[in-house]
């Protein structure tokens, strides 16, 4: 199933790709594993699909751009904010990314020449002449340099023609509310402050709603206490305290007690909501794919939604 993407003229699946993980996030993939995972979304009807320069330092476009670079009729997104530097001592954070190279770094530059020279090494990277869409990624510490310079320069880029919809990606919910009200994005992409267990988001999807910005969900799992709640599972990728883990635990409970796994209540969550469009999920296996698409299809009785609220 496809549904508008918000006012941009592109239609996206409600299950999106996350391309982070096969860029080596937190554990290496191979190249092999990298093209299944992606091939088994596509065979799985998956149509929307998501990366960065930051993804894997350069990785993640890479191997996402060679699997889909001989396919139409899909969505395809990358970011702006940060551009990769070579050096000879490379400042790689081996608790984030595996496999890496070690000389490359990230660096944030939400200047115009920095959004310029980042899409232009997205492009090269991906093997493409245009993406359809592009976010300002991460701007938390560098919201008036990403008003002032970075957004224009992506709108350049869209009457370009490079560049179909506009965008912005962030973790914290006022990020993305103070972007919606200052320049005209076309869509935002909130992760994991809008989930069975963090509803902060809410303002801003209404916000995003009512200016007629669509929004994408991701982080639906909050980095895994909501795929496996247990003592010892991650929110926001630290360890979750002990009244985190009951509430997952209380979810767990009722969602099987409706029959349905907490997994596929923490997927379709978010689409209860009018303004999310999609969730974006990062996988980074065929095994993981199979779960997720299984988890978005699966039915959820009314009776379960009015117990969780």
């Amino acid at each position: 199933m496809q549904v508008e993407l918000g006012r941009t003229g592109l239609s996206v699946t409600r299950l999106g790709l996350g391309l982070a993980p096969i860029g080596g996030l937190y554990a290496d993939v191979s190249e092999d594993q990298a093209r299944q995972t992606v091939d088994r979304a596509w065979d799985r009807g998956v149509r929307l699909f998501d990366t960065a320069p930051f993804y894997g330092y350069g990785r993640s476009e890479t191997r996402s751009g060679a699997a889909l670079r001989d396919r139409s009729a899909h969505v395809l997104s990358t970011k702006v904010g940060r551009v990769l530097e070579r050096e000879d001592q490379g400042d790689v954070d081996p608790d984030v990314w595996a496999g890496v190279d070690p000389s490359v770094r990230p660096v944030f530059d939400f200047s115009a020449a920095g959004v310029r020279r980042s899409f232009e090494d997205s492009l090269r990277r991906l093997g493409r002449d245009r993406v359809d869409v592009v976010h300002l990624h991460d701007p938390d510490d560098h919201l008036d340099q990403a008003v002032a310079e970075a957004y224009p320069e992506l709108v350049r880029l869209r009457e370009e023609g490079l560049v179909t919809a506009i965008g912005a990606g962030a973790n914290r919910a006022d990020v993305l509310a103070y972007l919606v009200e200052r320049v005209d994005l076309d869509v935002v992409l909130m992760a994991g402050r809008y989930t069975l267990l963090d509803r902060s988001g809410t303002g801003l999807l209404d916000l995003a709603a009512d200016r007629g910005v669509a929004v994408i969900a991701a982080g639906v799992f909050n980095s895994g206490i909501l795929a496996d709640p247990r003592p010892g599972a991650t929110f926001d990728y630290a360890t979750a305290d002990d009244d985190l883990v009951k509430r997952a635990l209380r979810l767990k409970q009722i969602a099987e007690e409706h029959g349905v796994p907490l997994r596929a209540a923490a997927v379709q969550f978010p689409l209860r909501h009018p303004a999310v469009a999609s969730v974006l999920v990062g996988l980074r296996s065929p095994t993981e794919v199979d779960d997720a698409a299984d988890m978005i299809e699966t039915t959820i009785p009314d009776e379960l939604w009015a117990a969780i609220a």
